[in-house]
């Protein structure tokens, strides 16, 4: 109620705005650095199962949503779809070293840099594919398939299957802001269910398989009701960079201090 929106066009689709919204798109996405940020470190050199160390990490699936959330909204507003998927498949491959790097002792015990999985921009990449797949294959046969493939690749990299199904969603959501708000409260509720673990204390268990989602939840709260649908007035090319610039560069400096 009293929530005031209009609609703003933005080339080939129509963006649900809020007025009222306090964020603009730039000031979500670096609030989604800095949780993966606390994620990463979380990983990578806190004690597992320690108070601090459960709030980061919970803390940090802000930032799947979050990025999955804009690149649905950037792929239908981008100049260039050839451009968008190569500098996602550019960056994929400059952050791979440093994503094993980082990884290597969390996922395999090494001490220096083993493979890990393929890192979250792959992932990206993937569902930037889905989208793709979905405006451009007109067979539904062959579209159901090829998302099914994509889908399933993603078991590879980080954000697995957890990435493909949000952007799903938001592709189905586009534009509705009710649907959106589900969006977000279905995948909470998904991830909540694949992270329960019955080890004989029901509520206990229950109630820490829902904080694990409370990361999603209030993504979806930034994007539903406090993004404004604008972006920073100045400094845009210097936005639009860092984050792919901060993913691989962040990563080799957490994997250096690591094996150090």
């Amino acid at each position: 109620m009293g929530e005031s929106t209009f609609e703003k066009n933005t080339g080939r689709t129509l963006t649900k705005v809020n007025e009222r919204g306090i964020f603009n798109r730039d000031v979500i996405k670096y609030i989604a650095m800095l949780t993966m940020l606390l994620n990463h470190i979380a990983n990578i050199f806190l004690e597992p199962g320690t108070i601090l160390c459960t709030v980061f990490l919970n803390l940090g699936y802000f930032t799947a949503p979050v990025m999955c959330y804009f690149l649905v909204e950037g792929y239908h507003y981008t100049h260039s779809k050839k451009k968008y998927a190569q500098r996602l498949a550019v960056f994929a491959v400059l952050s791979e070293i440093p994503y094993c790097l980082a990884f290597s002792q969390v996922y395999n015990g090494e001490k220096i840099i083993s493979f890990c999985g393929f890192n979250m921009i792959f992932t990206l990449l993937l569902c930037f594919g889905m989208l793709y797949v979905n405006d451009h294959v007109k067979s539904h046969l062959s579209r159901g398939f090829l998302a099914i493939v994509l889908f399933c690749l993603s078991a590879f990299s980080d954000w697995a299957f957890l990435a493909p199904m949000l952007t799903l969603l938001f592709m189905w959501s586009r534009g509705d802001q009710k649907k959106t708000r589900n969006a977000f409260i279905i995948g909470a509720a998904v991830f909540a269910v694949l992270n329960f673990q019955f080890e004989g204390n029901l509520l206990c268990d229950a109630s820490w398989a829902l904080f694990s989602a409370v990361g999603i939840l209030l993504a979806g709260i930034a994007v539903v009701y406090l993004y404004n649908g604008k972006r920073m007035a100045s400094g845009k090319t210097f936005s639009k960079w860092f984050f792919y610039i901060f993913y691989p560069a962040h990563l080799l400096i957490l994997g250096m201090i690591r094996i150090l």
